[in-house]
């Protein structure tokens, strides 16, 4: 949904099968000591090699990114593989105490899209058992706190994410509500497109933050296709008179920063409001003008948050044109019909969840699985005293900033106080994906999941 979220890097996972033989019975005793650790790893990662087993290697699944082979013992390779090391629920910080019953509710949203298949996402063993644990919580009756985090603890395994790295980085994102109107008059003169019909992907939505360092959409021509108009091409008039406005604001920084987002709830001239959503992007990667300014030495690096940059930018607003035409992303908007306070669509294409939902980077946290985030710098609104950001949430977005093992933005929810919580967010954090454990058929074991495995070293 995010407009920062509009691209993505080259990937590619390597896959190998590890065979599950748990039954139904004592599942969760089996699980901690029987299911091997998956690993994911990148074209520019080489994968770690996996424990000699007496069984024929089961095929991989099927996958257009080219093969990596494990480093020979020979010559050992030096690149640090990103792996999910298995872990137990005992080992998440504050598991015990979170509040279970909100994360399923996040996570069932998602489930209608997930076992009908989310675009861009491959068919694959992750995905069928993501969707059998879907159907699995769907059928579930008046659940509780309680059963809500059985359910986890029984469907899913956690790993935690290691990489070069001992932490990753936790920002935020909220949707903004602002004034505007749907003619251009008085103080409504910055345009807000909608997608144009010559606008094309180049890949799916949903994987677009996994190739941010390419072009993700392009411009059909009568010659063919050639990259899209710039943000600086645009505001300079590329799209005008081409019937695209969709609405009109009075605040360039406000439209700016409402791409970021990726959505907005605009309070318009005849009293009714509207909630706009992300439609499309012109291709071209998201540049971050914070870390430009900071580069430039225009802005000392530990004052960047949004509200200051906004300061900076509405304070010489032509200066503050050119800084933000650095950023040539530019995001295209559709208007969302239907409850006004569902929220603003993820990703995956369901309302995003205050304080639940997660913007991901796909190559290391499958859309709409449960992540169970940990950042003890980050304190929880409305928390105790002291009480750290420990809460399992539900992968339901993406976004261009949003590359890495340990990568991933809160939506915080709608309106000035999320903005101020989200503009501020900038911690560090450990994510445990929740693995989905493959629903058994009668007489027959457990299906296997996609990765290769290594063995867990140490807590």
């Amino acid at each position: 949904m995010k407009g920062k979220k509009g691209t993505a890097k080259k990937v590619g996972v390597a896959a190998s099968v590890t065979a599950l033989a748990l039954a139904v019975a004592g599942l969760s005793a089996a699980v901690t000591q029987s299911l091997a650790e998956p690993v994911i790893t990148t074209q520019s990662i080489t994968p770690s090699v996996p424990k000699a087993s007496s069984r024929p290697p089961a095929k991989p699944p099927m996958t257009t990114a080219p093969s990596t082979k494990p480093a020979s013992p020979q010559q050992p390779s030096t690149a640090q593989p990103t792996t999910l090391t298995r872990t137990t629920f005992a080992d998440l910080p504050g598991w015990q105490t979170d509040d279970h019953l909100a994360a399923l509710k996040t996570f069932v949203k998602s489930c209608d899209k997930v076992i009908k298949g989310i675009p861009g996402v491959p068919e694959d063993a992750t995905s069928a058992a993501l969707a059998d644990a879907c159907r699995a919580a769907i059928a579930l009756k008046s659940p509780t706190k309680a059963s809500a985090k059985a359910f986890f603890e029984a469907r899913f395994v956690p790993n935690r994410i290691v990489h070069k790295d001992s932490c990753g980085l936790l920002t935020g994102y909220y949707e903004p509500v602002l004034e505007g109107s749907r003619t251009r008059q008085g103080p409504y003169q910055t345009p807000v497109y909608r997608r144009p019909p010559d606008l094309l992907n180049v890949v799916a939505e949903t994987q677009r933050a996994v190739k941010s360092d390419t072009l993700t959409h392009v411009r059909k021509t009568d010659a063919g296709t050639t990259p899209y108009y710039t943000r600086a091409e645009i505001e300079q008039g590329a799209l005008a008179n081409k019937g695209l406005e969709l609405l009109y604001l009075a605040d360039p920084v406000d439209v700016f920063f409402m791409h970021i987002q990726g959505s907005g709830r605009i309070h318009l001239t005849d009293g009714t409001t509207t909630r706009i959503n992300y439609d499309g992007k012109n291709g071209h990667p998201y540049t971050s003008i914070g870390r430009y300014l900071t580069e430039k030495g225009m802005i000392d690096a530990d004052k960047v948050s949004m509200q200051n940059l906004c300061k900076w930018l509405r304070a010489d607003p032509d200066r503050g044109q050119k800084v933000m035409w650095q950023n040539a992303s530019f995001i295209f908007f559709r208007e969302l019909k239907g409850n006004a306070d569902a929220g603003p669509l993820g990703a995956v294409g369901v309302p995003l969840t205050p304080g639940r939902s997660l913007a991901v980077d796909p190559t290391y946290a499958p859309l709409g699985a449960p992540v169970y985030v940990s950042a003890p710098t980050l304190k929880p609104a409305g928390g105790k005293k002291g009480s750290s950001f420990n809460r399992l949430m539900v992968a339901q977005d993406v976004g261009s900033a949003i590359k890495g093992p340990e990568r991933g933005d809160i939506y915080f929810g709608s309106g000035d106080n999320a903005g101020k919580v989200a503009g501020v967010t900038k911690h560090p954090g450990n994510f445990f994906v929740l693995v989905p454990l493959p629903a058994p058929s009668a007489g027959q074991a457990r299906e296997s999941l996609p990765w290769q495995t290594t063995e867990k070293t140490g807590r």
